[in-house]
């Protein structure tokens, strides 16, 4: 071959490696642009669930685990962030790690006393709710001039507990949502709402606004809101009661709880939501859950139980700066009961999720690692706004090809 030959060959070769990076990238780029076509975002958040008994062969929740699966994406290795309930719901809308009470459910609802940020936006401190200088994802939507929602189950049901709308605790007392209210003559539905599982009502810069009271109400408002476009949030967090998202085990109302209720909730709502204006247009469902169950249960003595959280994360999860080293064991009294809680690692353990859109093909399976961190990060490229917290993590993979199948 001669020189000249041979410089030809070397520079088209060059060439098509060029023309591949760039094409690679404008394949990234129009994949980002594509997932930008989704314009409503609707997450429905479960309740302490592990992978295999909710996407099992024996699951008592076929309609999610065989009927929506077979409708949109199976996302197999979605992870919670920590254990046992607070903390994962205060990840998802602010890419906050817990602190020692976020961590335990802040049974007192205080402020948090914050010492510092850290350099990744990490809140340095103690407490329950943020003040306002820690941003959230509502935040973020409405500096952008975009909208947002939480529909939260029975919320105002007994108004001595939480009002109707905007519902927490008064400040420095202790949350009597902790625990499920079962119906009598004063409050005849009953009242299940858990203020843990509202993450909004964690931050100063929500509960200190008028948006409050506008933007976070009771699930029964959501119909009416779906009934057209313009009335749809582009971000909607929908918290099912203790007894619809699966936690309680039987519920104080007799129904059965778990994941029976946790089905027949979804058989209900999903319908409404896909069936929507909103969603057929431009709309993406998330169903997840926020924690595994137990990974161990024992009952050494009578009226004693110990439970074990394996902890497992993914994602290359971090602790965050405020707790202090695993394992951890703390101990609470429960309707006569005294339970030790032992977490082996910070994490929240694998619970899967599923994902629904007319961006998806039905029957998609993803076995890409992703958690609560990377929901926030997914969220936030689709309207287009900066990660907050570890959503902005250094290699945090957001949702992708794998689960967007139809862009």
């Amino acid at each position: 071959m001669s020189k000249r030959t041979w410089m030809r060959a070397l520079f088209a070769a060059i060439s098509a490696v060029v023309a591949g990076i760039i094409v690679a990238a404008c394949g990234a780029t129009t994949h980002t642009a594509g997932q930008q076509q989704i314009r409503h975002v609707f997450v429905i958040t479960l309740e302490n669930e592990n992978y295999a008994t909710t996407f099992g062969a024996n699951s008592k929740a076929p309609y999610l685990s065989q009927t929506l699966v077979s409708q949109g994406a199976m996302v197999q290795q979605y992870y919670g962030t920590g254990h046992v309930s607070l903390d994962n719901y205060i990840s998802m809308i602010s890419g906050q790690a817990p602190t020692p009470e976020t961590d335990n459910d802040c049974p007192i609802y205080q402020d948090v006393k914050l010492t510092g940020v850290t350099a990744d936006g990490q809140a340095i401190g103690s407490g329950c709710v943020y003040p306002a200088s820690i941003k959230t994802l509502p935040d973020q939507l409405k500096a952008a001039g975009l909208t947002w929602k939480g529909y939260e189950g029975d919320m105002g049901n007994d108004p001595t507990r939480e009002s109707a709308t905007c519902g927490h605790p008064t400040l420095n007392t202790t949350d009597l949502t902790q625990a499920a209210e079962a119906p009598s003559a004063a409050v005849p539905l009953g009242d299940q709402y858990a203020t843990r599982h509202n993450p909004f009502m964690y931050f100063h810069s929500i509960i200190d606004s008028s948006d409050c009271g506008q933007n976070v109400v009771n699930l029964n408002k959501l119909t009416t809101d779906l009934q057209s476009i313009s009335t749809t949030a582009n971000f909607n967090l929908i918290t099912p009661n203790l007894c619809d998202d699966g936690h309680d085990a039987p519920c104080v109302n007799g129904q059965p709880g778990g994941l029976t209720s946790a089905n027949t909730f979804l058989q209900k709502w999903v319908p409404i939501i896909t069936g929507s204006p909103a969603f057929q247009q431009d709309g993406l469902l998330i169903i997840n859950f926020d924690e595994s169950s137990y990974a161990t249960v024992t009952q050494p003595s009578a009226g004693k139980t110990e439970l074990t959280f394996a902890g497992a994360t993914c994602c290359s999860q971090q602790p965050g700066p405020n707790l202090p080293a695993f394992p951890q064991t703390s101990s609470l009294s429960y309707k006569g009961m005294t339970i030790n809680l032992t977490k082996q690692s910070f994490g929240g353990d694998q619970t899967g999720a599923v994902m629904i859109s007319k961006f998806i093909k039905p029957g998609t399976v993803s076995t890409v690692p992703y958690n609560h961190y990377s929901m926030l990060k997914s969220i936030e490229d689709i309207f287009q706004l900066d990660h907050l917290g570890y959503a902005g993590q250094a290699g945090l993979v957001g949702f992708g090809n794998d689960i967007f199948t139809n862009l």
